[in-house]
C-alpha cells in the first residue's frame, strides 16, 4: 500500500474490531445513595460500569456521543513486565492497537469543548503521543504537562531516578475549547501591596517598556511627567503605552517613583484592575500542588487497609485536571477506574461522572470509596479543600451478555439469557434506535425520529397481523419490524404492501454486524496467548534468528490470525 503520510506503523494496525454494542444492566443491589439530599445540587444519575472498557465504551457510544466534557485516563502502562515471554517490539503493537482503539471512541463521546487527559510514564508517553496526534489530529494537542509524582530520589536508580510522570492532553477542537485559569494563591496576592495608601488598593510595579525593539519612531519616544522626570524606554524595548494613557496615570497618581521619588517609573497595577486576575496552569505540576504517588496510596489505604490498590492516582491531581477542564454539572468519564479516584473527586466537586473498571477492585475498591464519600464518611483527599458534606450517589451496571450465542448444533440464536425487554433494547441500539417503550402505543419500542419507530418481538407473525400492524401505524409513520420470521408474504412483496413497515428477522438480520462472543478486549496483555511451544529442529536451521522469527510468527497468527492481520 502507498502511504501518504507520516505515522507510527505496528503489527495489526489495520484491523478493527467489529465490536458489538451491548447494553447496560443495571444491579440496584449495587447502586446507592444518600438517604436524604445535602444540598439541591446533590448529583444521583452517576454510573459505576463493571465489565470489559472496550465493550462499555462502545455500549456508551449511542446516549453520550459529543456529550462527555472531560476524559481522564490512566492505561496501563506497559512497563514490560507483562511482556516476559515475547518478543522486543510485538508488546509495542499491541499496547499501541488496543489504546488506538479506545482513543477512537473517547473522541466520539468528547463534546466539541471536550478535552482528554491522559496520564503516562516514559516508557510508551511518546509513542502514544503520536496515536494521538493521528486519533485527534496533531492541531488538537495542547500540552504535555510534566507531573512529580515521588517527592524524593531513589538512591538505587540504575540510570536517571524517574520522579515524574506525563499528562498529556488533546482537545476534541482546540480552537473552541479553552481550559479555566487557576484559583489565586495568598502568595500571588502577597506580592500587591499598597505603600502610598492608594485608594484603589494593593498594587505591584510593572514596567512601562516591552521587552521588544519598537519602530524608529518609538524607540525615539519621550514622555514628561508631571515632576519633571523625562522618560524614554531602555535600549532594545519600546513603550508599552502612549503618551495619552501615561498622563491620564501620571494625573491619577498611578505611576511609582520608588520611595525617594528617584527611581525609575513604572506602572502601578492594581490588584483589582486585573483583567485575568486568575493565573494560566503552568505544564509543570509539582507534588506540592498536585499531589504524589505516595499520598494517594495512603488516601486508599482508608478505604481498603488489607488491599491497599497499587497504582493510585491522588486526588489532588483529578481535582487540578477537573479544575481545567470542568464546571460543576459538567460529565466526567474514566475508562480505566482503577481504585475510582476520578469518580470520588467528581463527586465531592459536583460534577456528573462515569466509570468503567473490569477488574474486581471495582468491588473491593470502588464501591466502597464512593459509598464513604456519599456518607460523607471520607476526610481524606480533597474533602477539607472543597467542604464536602455527602450526598448523592451512583447506578451500578453491568455489561449484558453477547446477544448471539450457537446453539448445541453450533448454530446462531438469540441468548437465552434474555428476556423480552432486553432484547427489545438491543436490537434497538444495534439498528440506531433510542429504546424507550410507549406506555401507549404496545408496538412502539423506541424511536429514531418523532415519526420513525421499532418493534421487536420473537413471534412468527402473520400477514394477518402485519395488516393490523400496518393499520395501526398509519400513513404518516414508519415502523421496523424486528421478528423471528414472517409468513403468507415475502419481504419483496411485503414492501410494497406495507409500506410503512420494514420487516426483519430476527437473528439473521445482526448475524454479520459485530464479533459475538468476544467479552474480554482488555489491555492486561499478560493474558494474551503465548505462542505455542517449537518442536526441535535440525543443528544447522536452529539459529538464533530463525527461533525469534518462528515465536513471533507464532504469536501474530494467534492474536491476529493467519497473516499478522486481526481477525474479522
Amino acid at each position: 500500500m502507498n502511504k501518504q503520510k507520516l505515522e507510527l506503523t505496528w503489527i495489526g494496525k489495520e484491523k478493527r474490531p467489529k465490536l458489538e454494542p451491548r447494553i447496560l444492566l443495571e444491579d440496584p443491589d449495587k447502586s446507592y445513595h444518600a438517604p436524604q439530599r445535602v444540598t439541591e445540587n446533590d448529583l444521583f444519575d452517576n454510573r459505576l460500569i463493571f465489565g470489559d472498557n472496550l465493550l462499555a465504551l462502545k455500549a456508551l457510544e449511542a446516549e453520550f456521543a459529543g456529550k462527555v466534557k472531560c476524559v481522564f485516563i490512566d492505561p496501563p502502562y506497559n512497563t514490560g513486565s507483562a511482556f516476559t515471554h515475547y518478543d522486543d517490539g510485538l508488546e509495542h503493537s499491541i499496547w499501541l492497537g488496543l489504546m488506538r482503539d479506545r482513543l477512537e471512541i473517547i473522541r466520539r463521546l468528547l463534546a466539541e469543548d471536550g478535552s482528554l487527559w491522559i496520564t503516562i510514564d516514559d516508557n510508551e508517553a511518546h509513542y502514544l503521543k503520536v496515536v494521538c496526534d493521528e486519533v485527534f489530529g496533531r492541531a488538537n494537542f495542547v500540552a504535555n504537562v510534566v507531573w512529580q509524582k515521588k517527592y524524593t530520589v531513589s538512591n538505587d536508580s540504575k540510570w536517571l531516578a524517574e520522579t515524574h510522570d506525563h499528562v498529556l492532553i488533546y482537545a476534541q477542537n482546540k480552537e473552541v475549547w479553552r481550559p479555566n485559569r487557576l484559583d489565586r494563591t495568598a502568595e500571588m496576592d502577597s506580592r500587591y501591596r499598597n505603600p502610598d495608601n492608594h485608594p484603589k488598593g494593593p498594587w505591584k510595579a510593572t514596567p512601562l517598556y516591552a521587552k521588544r525593539t519598537g519602530s524608529e519612531k518609538e524607540q525615539a519616544f519621550q514622555f514628561c511627567f508631571k515632576n519633571g522626570v523625562i522618560w524614554s524606554p531602555p535600549p532594545g524595548s519600546s513603550p508599552r503605552f502612549p503618551a495619552d494613557a501615561l498622563r491620564k496615570m501620571d494625573e491619577n497618581d498611578e505611576i511609582w517613583f520608588g520611595v525617594d521619588g528617584s527611581a525609575n517609573p513604572s506602572r502601578k497595577t492594581f490588584l483589582s484592575e486585573l483583567k485575568l486576575a486568575e493565573p494560566p496552569a503552568p505544564t509543570i505540576w509539582l507534588h506540592s500542588e498536585a499531589g504524589h504517588n505516595h499520598e494517594a496510596r495512603e488516601e486508599v489505604k482508608t478505604i481498603n487497609p488489607s488491599d491497599s490498590f497499587a497504582t493510585p492516582k491522588p486526588e489532588k491531581l483529578l481535582k487540578r485536571v477537573l479544575i481545567l477542564a470542568t464546571n460543576p454539572g459538567d460529565l466526567v468519564l474514566d475508562s480505566f477506574a482503577g481504585s475510582g479516584t476520578t469518580g470520588a473527586v467528581a463527586h465531592k466537586m459536583g460534577r456528573r461522572w462515569i466509570m468503567i473498571e473490569l477488574g474486581e477492585h471495582c468491588h473491593t475498591h470502588i464501591i466502597p470509596r464512593l459509598k464513604k464519600v456519599i456518607d460523607g464518611e471520607d476526610p481524606g483527599g480533597i474533602s477539607k479543600a472543597v467542604n464536602w458534606q455527602g450526598g448523592g450517589g451512583f447506578r451500578y451496571y453491568r455489561l449484558a451478555p453477547t446477544l448471539i450465542v450457537n446453539d448445541r448444533w453450533g448454530n446462531p440464536v438469540i441468548n437465552p439469557e434474555y428476556n423480552a425487554a432486553q432484547l427489545a433494547e438491543a436490537l434497538a441500539k444495534l439498528e440506531g434506535f433510542t429504546y424507550a417503550p410507549s406506555e401507549v402505543q404496545w408496538w412502539q419500542h423506541g424511536h429514531s425520529s418523532e415519526r420513525d419507530f421499532i418493534y421487536v418481538t420473537t413471534q412468527n407473525l402473520s400477514a394477518e397481523q402485519l395488516q393490523a400492524l400496518s393499520d395501526e401505524v398509519g400513513g404518516e409513520q414508519s415502523l421496523l419490524v424486528c421478528c423471528s420470521a414472517f409468513h403468507g408474504v415475502t419481504a419483496a412483496k411485503a414492501s410494497e404492501r406495507w409500506p410503512n413497515l420494514t420487516l426483519k428477522k430476527i437473528p439473521k438480520m445482526v448475524l454479520a454486524r459485530c464479533e459475538w462472543g468476544h467479552d474480554d478486549y482488555s489491555l492486561n496483555v499478560a493474558n494474551l496467548p503465548m505462542a505455542a511451544p517449537e518442536a526441535p529442529l535440525p543443528p544447522a536451521l536452529s539459529r538464533e534468528g530463525r527461533g525469534r522469527k518462528s515465536r513471533e510468527a507464532a504469536l501474530i497468527a494467534d492474536l491476529f490470525g493467519d497473516g499478522g492481520e486481526a481477525a474479522e
